[in-house]
């Protein structure tokens, strides 16, 4: 893929592999999103393979099964690989044209997959086969000796699991459960929902632990205790006018203190005329040196403010770090989703 892309001129191989990565990481979350970069990157470069597959994908993952298979057939001829040939099956499947899926997988192109693609064309038939209604005859599509097998390799989970589903659907209860055990436990990355298929079998029922009625619990208690509050309130006795007492604001602060009783007022008079004339003598030496400082020149404003703008030159502004560039990802293979709806 990279090769193709350097084959092109560099800011338009820029652009290209930028919309492909895109294509591969909205691929599974924002489909429809992925098939947007898809169609970008089409026009920009509709002759290279890895431009061509990547809008099969996204054509395949939107359900638009057509140009899916249209897109991977120009990319089959341009790479002369059999790659594709499971999910151009499985493409055939979504068209609603079972049979061809099934002549596909009796194609001597089969046996040029390697052993995932062999497995993927086993699913793909599989699911052909319930589409035409032979339940019995998917079961035994999928019996093999890849089924058999203890190894776990990345397509195990997805096997056992179709198998399990199978069995359901011919009515072997037991064995189903069995099977979608085994392939929990050869899902690492949770790729499927073996999980609540089982829980489901077994009767077992999930309950949400945020759901709405915790919430409401949680408001009612709190009205409970602002009620409790109030009632507490109300019960405050309220002192009288002769136990209260008045506040002074003391100049210059923010700190109110208690005025002194009537008999504390009494006791500081006598202390204030014995004070008086301390206070005679303290008031004439102040106003000695206030003259005194009238007449020294006082600091101008204009040098204050001087000051202050040389220490505010001193801000530096802080750039902000470059963002790193995103790494080119190759477009991901897709497993097939088995619906049978035609594209419109």
């Amino acid at each position: 893929m990279r090769q193709e892309l350097m084959s092109l001129p560099k800011t338009l191989a820029e652009d290209v592999a930028r919309n492909l990565v895109m294509v591969a990481r909205l691929l599974d979350e924002e489909p429809e999103q992925a098939y947007a970069y898809s169609r970008v990157a089409l026009r920009l470069a509709s002759r290279v393979a890895a431009v061509r597959e990547a809008a099969g994908f996204a054509s395949y993952a939107t359900e638009r099964y057509s140009e899916a298979l249209a897109e991977f057939r120009t990319t089959r001829r341009m790479t002369g690989t059999v790659d594709l040939w499971p999910v151009m099956a499985d493409c055939e499947r979504g068209l609603g044209r079972p049979e061809r899926a099934l002549e596909m997988a009796g194609a001597p192109e089969v046996h040029k997959l390697d052993k995932a693609g062999q497995v993927e064309m086993r699913l793909v038939a599989a699911g052909a086969r319930q589409d035409l209604g032979q339940a019995e005859a998917a079961v035994v599509t999928l019996q093999s000796s890849e089924l058999a097998a203890n190894a776990v390799h990345p397509w195990t989970a997805r096997l056992r699991y179709a198998y399990a589903d199978a069995l359901l659907t011919v009515g072997r209860e037991n064995e189903a459960r069995e099977w979608f055990a085994k392939a929990l436990e050869a899902d690492h990355n949770g790729t499927t929902d073996a999980s609540d298929r089982l829980a489901q079998l077994d009767g077992v029922a999930f309950v949400d632990a945020f759901d709405g009625e915790g919430d409401g619990d949680e408001d009612e208690r709190a009205g409970t205790a602002g009620t409790d509050d109030t009632d507490e309130s109300d019960d405050v006795d309220v002192p009288a006018d002769d136990d209260l007492t008045d506040e002074v604001v003391v100049e210059g602060t923010d700190t109110a203190v208690d005025a002194p009783d009537d008999d504390a007022d009494d006791a500081d008079d006598h202390s204030d005329s014995e004070d008086d004339d301390e206070d005679d003598d303290t008031s004439s030496d102040a106003r000695a040196h206030a003259e005194e400082a009238d007449d020294e020149p006082e600091e101008s404003a204009a040098d204050a403010g001087a000051d202050d703008t040389d220490t505010d030159g001193n801000a530096t502004e802080q750039k902000a770090g470059d963002a790193e560039p995103s790494s080119f990802l190759d477009s991901p293979f897709r497993a097939p989703a088995h619906t049978d709806r035609e594209d419109d």
